[in-house]
């Protein structure tokens, strides 16, 4: 019963905003409407809170339907401290917040935290980089990590090297235990984004090597990392070139 009234009154949130918004659009100018009223203010924060509750519930339903909302309006280029809070809950799903019965925890949940990990890479905020680097230190889905390192290139932030240095110890964990091409993969999407952000590139530079030269991955996850690594040192010879030529 609980289950069904989030969802309904969920959705009769949504259908009111979509008639709201229309029929705003119709009686505006071209001018106007782009600007956001008091009324789509409101009906954005109701949304964030239905949205939060469907996140909060036990039920495995209502986080998907919460996904499908937070990615709509993400889509849509929206994002809310709400946003972020309700995604932040759902990527530490059975990890962070645990729900248990008879000591079995009930709400594990990997592909929900996946799915929550990719999209706080479409939120580029010091919060979603904290919730990630945190997640994909202590996940142990390989599923769930892989998304986290996914979303963390895609953010970019790289503060005094700590998340290509996170990224390099969960790499080498996984190599040792249980290793991956899809991980790997991802391992050298992310610091070859992250590259022009890392002060020093050394263990970076030992760990795409490992990869590389780790026949358990699939040859062209194996043929990329030896490419990224002549991409990373002829960026570094034609810094050092051009730092001699500045000398002089």
């Amino acid at each position: 019963m609980k289950v069904s009234k989030l969802i309904a009154g969920a959705c009769c949130i949504f259908i009111c905003q979509a008639v709201f918004a229309q029929e705003q659009q119709n009686g505006k100018d071209q001018t106007s409407r782009n600007e956001t009223t008091v009324e789509d203010e409101y009906l954005s924060s109701v949304q964030d809170v239905i949205i939060g509750e469907l996140a909060a519930s036990d039920e495995y339903d209502n986080k998907i339907v919460a996904l499908q909302y937070l990615e709509e309006a993400i889509g849509s280029g929206r994002s809310s401290p709400d946003m972020t809070a309700a995604l932040s809950r759902l990527a530490g799903e059975g990890i962070k917040t645990q729900s248990r019965t008879n000591g079995r925890v009930m709400n594990n949940f990997p592909d929900i935290r996946a799915k929550a990990c990719d999209l706080l890479g479409e939120i580029p905020t010091v919060e979603s980089k904290n919730m990630l680097v945190s997640i994909a230190t202590e996940d142990k889905e390989p599923m769930v990590v892989t998304a986290a390192i996914r979303s963390l290139g895609n953010i970019g932030m790289n503060d005094n090297d700590e998340v290509v240095n996170m990224i390099e110890f969960v790499h080498k964990k996984y190599a040792a235990l249980n290793p991956t091409s899809s991980l790997a993969l991802e391992v050298l999407n992310a610091y070859e984004k992250l590259a022009p952000t890392v002060q020093n590139k050394n263990e970076m530079i030992k760990s795409i090597s490992s990869i590389g030269t780790n026949y358990k991955y699939v040859r062209p996850v194996r043929e990329k990392a030896l490419n990224l690594l002549k991409s990373i040192r002829g960026s570094n010879n034609s810094n050092n070139n051009n730092n001699n030529k500045e000398e002089k």
